[in-house]
């Protein structure tokens, strides 16, 4: 079974600007992964995005039907400034900002 953590070579600072990147470049942006590819820089070919996009539509789906257990989060160890939700508000997040772009 594909899924996103099973996807190699994506750093996190890739992923962040992907999903910075996908809420510019809507559904009818022309060349569309050209641009999100351009800017997620790091050799990544617009084929590379539209295939880590296509992983993160069928994980989104799995999840909604509850085929994905969420897994029980043992929060980091506590640090200067550190807020434990952070990590679990920003996959929240991004899921629901991913839905918005599956859905249309």
């Amino acid at each position: 079974m594909a899924s996103l953590s099973m996807s190699e070579g994506w750093t996190p600072k890739q992923n962040k600007l992907f999903e910075q990147v996908m809420a510019v470049h809507e559904r009818d942006t022309p060349d569309r992964w050209h641009n999100i590819a351009r800017a997620i820089g790091g050799g990544k070919s617009a084929d590379d995005v539209r295939r880590y996009y296509e992983l993160l539509v069928h994980d989104v789906a799995r999840i909604e039907v509850g085929k994905v257990l969420f897994p029980a989060y043992r929060p980091p160890c506590p640090g200067p400034g550190h807020n434990p939700s952070y990590e679990a508000d920003r996959y929240i997040i991004y899921v629901c900002m991913v839905s918005h772009y599956v859905q249309g």
